[in-house]
């Protein structure tokens, strides 16, 4: 046990002996953690590639399809326009990556766009991020499970009806998979991420070599194409409505630079080459498949998905590497809410931790991991696919729009930061809350890099926002500032809480001189007398409050109090309305308003506790019931008696 004096108090510290004992969540989620294991549950390279890149990567799946929904409205021979647009995404996405890999190193703490704009640009724009990050983590698990649903009702379609259960089921596995810690899940779904990015791997490659051989083909018996819609000219606005659906492609890019912490030491460099594999991975899928889902005339469909039509046609249906590329990209889109479960709960603890949400979110679980950050992003997740019926096509206008307005503030903060660092002088630091500030020779490249990318996102964010605003986008352009809003409300709460409770200029306590103390009844047993007995050890000054309903039950409790009562005095409220709460809450308060600054009112409830949880829905609870009443009456002190029986 250590021994140590303050300010000459004692202050005892024994040594921890508790240890958790094996309950069901053990099977579950395994056994409790030590604080002191977290530096063992670090993530490498590899590793971190599959727990933060699947979001990125799994979007190859449904990116060139989003596209050719849009250019679908102007017939076959706008297909022509999904590679002009494919290389404009990637294009974009190398900027972004590049700046990204510049934040990773300049706040190797992690945050991301939070932090970033959190010390750059001000409070409001750092909350207008962090709201934009968890709505897009919110729509990643839904989108990517949705997408990953619709592979396998694609390769069989008797599971279509069911699409929405098995969404649901597949979030809630996943969900217990991060609950078992960040080390634990990652090594659990590397193998299926590695699996996907060979089986892509193949299949480009594959379809690339029977290209160039002549033998690729086109697709056999593809999808109904619905030329209901069909214009008859392909508009600037048509084109920028398909490259803002095909953007989707970077959505994830940002999730290394949110949870750099999980990453081994050296915790920046590690992050920033796998940021770096990433994009050349998620690049080269992209262009691959739009090329080639294009020479085959795959067509857009809910009914089956273009990964599916470009696997059948360069492998043939209904075989091992049909099947295997189709179980690989599922299981990677399923995987891709992995990443938001990995980033959700840090960023909701970050800004937890700020004030700006409930301070719960703070706690880590028993396996070190933010357990409820993880449990709340799963609830909303599949709240939203059972309301949008696990539809890709409907949840995808809601998705980019948060997405981008993280990266153009990100990339804007980052810009504000280089500024800031070229005009500091050689050998001079400035303490921030997320980094340190240094002097940086190359800040006007930096600053170039971060200003371009800052431009660049806010221009695809305001595409996005003005052609998917009729279908569905309007819900994130109000959704956000509401966010915002409740995330200040709640600031403001605990900064409130805060000064309330701030012991600056506070002096003493106020001493009691007197304390009143109400015992109330039902009936005189054994519960009530040990309550009375408990209520003497804390004044002398005690009465008990019998409320009369029944002239019968109270003639009984008179009879008895003058026997078992021991002198002390007994109130009976009559209640002709046979209310019970409202006339002893009258009678509480007439004593709160005769009592003086230096007195207290302490009720005294007896509460008895039946053997079984299920027995207390046999009795009305008055005593919790009065609980609640008395909790927001200021001058009263609420004490509870438990009465085992």
């Amino acid at each position: 046990m250590k021994t140590e004096i303050y300010g000459g108090t004692t202050i005892l510290e024994p040594e921890p002996t508790f240890k958790p004992r094996r309950t069901w969540r053990n099977w579950l989620i395994g056994n409790p953690l030590a604080t002191a294991d977290a530096p063992k549950h670090t993530i490498g390279k590899l590793i971190g590639l599959a727990v933060f890149a699947s979001d990125a990567l799994s979007s190859t799946a449904y990116a060139t399809q989003e596209i050719m929904f849009i250019l679908a409205a102007a017939g076959t021979a706008a297909m022509m326009y999904v590679i002009p647009i494919s290389i404009a995404i990637v294009t974009l996405m190398t900027i972004v990556a590049i700046s990204y890999e510049q934040t990773i190193h300049a706040y190797p703490g992690g945050g991301g766009a939070y932090i970033v704009a959190r010390d750059n640009l001000g409070e409001l724009p750092a909350q207008t991020a962090g709201a934009a990050l968890l709505t897009d983590y919110v729509l990643t698990v839904a989108v990517s499970v949705s997408s990953g649903v619709a592979q396998i009702t694609s390769a069989f379609p008797a599971l279509y009806p069911h699409r929405v259960l098995i969404a649901v089921s597949l979030v809630v596995f996943v969900m217990i998979m991060n609950l078992r810690g960040v080390k634990e899940s990652g090594t659990a779904f590397a193998i299926p991420t590695y699996f996907f990015v060979l089986a892509m791997a193949v299949t480009i490659g594959m379809g690339f070599f029977r290209y160039f051989t002549g033998t690729l083909g086109t697709v056999v018996n593809p999808p109904a194409f619905d030329t209901g819609t069909v214009l008859l000219t392909v508009t600037p606005f048509l084109l920028l409505r398909a490259f803002s659906s095909g953007t989707s492609a970077l959505t994830g890019i940002e999730a290394i630079s949110n949870g750099i912490t999980a990453f081994k030491e050296p915790r920046s460099r590690n992050a920033g080459i796998t940021l770096i594999w990433m994009a050349a991975i998620l690049g080269t899928f992209f262009m691959g498949i739009s090329f080639l889902s294009t020479h085959i005339g795959a067509v857009p469909s809910e009914q089956e998905t273009v990964i599916s039509q470009l696997a059948r046609t360069v492998f043939g249906a209904d075989n091992f590497l049909y099947l295997a590329v189709i179980a690989g990209t599922a299981v990677i889109l399923i995987m891709a809410a992995n990443t938001a479960f990995a980033d959700f709960p840090r960023l909701s603890a970050i800004s937890a931790n700020d004030g700006f949400l409930p301070r719960q979110f703070t706690f880590r679980g028993s396996r070190l991991v933010y357990s409820r950050g993880i449990i709340a992003l799963a609830g909303v997740a599949s709240l939203l696919i059972i309301l949008f019926q696990a539809s890709v096509n409907r949840l995808i206008p809601l998705y980019a729009i948060g997405v981008f307005l993280s990266f153009t503030l990100s990339q804007a903060g980052m810009a504000r930061r280089w500024w800031k660092s070229g005009h500091l002088k050689p050998g001079v630091e400035i303490k921030e809350a997320g980094s340190t500030l240094v002097h940086d020779r190359n800040w006007v490249a930096k600053l170039i890099i971060n200003g371009l990318g800052s431009v660049c996102t806010f221009v695809v964010m305001v595409v996005f926002a003005v052609t998917k605003f009729s279908e569905g986008g309007w819900v994130i352009v109000v959704l956000i500032p509401f966010l915002v809003a409740v995330f200040f409300t709640i600031h403001h709460h605990y900064k409130s809480l805060a000064g309330k409770l701030s012991l600056e200029n506070y002096g003493s306590p106020r001493r009691i001189v007197r304390n009143r103390v109400i015992v109330p009844i039902a009936g005189v047993h054994r519960g009530s007398l040990t309550a009375l007995t408990y209520a003497r050890t804390l004044s002398d000054d005690v009465t008990a409050v019998h409320v009369s309903i029944d002239p019968v039950e109270s003639k009984k409790v008179r009879e008895k109090w003058a026997f078992y009562g021991e002198g002390t005095r007994l109130v009976i409220l009559d209640s002709p309305y046979r209310l019970f709460l409202e006339p002893l809450m009258e009678y509480i308060q007439n004593l709160l308003a005769l009592r003086h600054a230096n007195e207290m009112i302490t009720v005294v409830l007896p509460q008895f506790v039946p053997a079984h949880w299920w027995e207390n829905l046999l009795h009305n609870q008055s005593a919790l019931l009065l609980r609640f009443g008395l909790l927001f009456k200021p001058g009263v002190v609420i004490i509870e008696v438990p009465y085992q029986v």
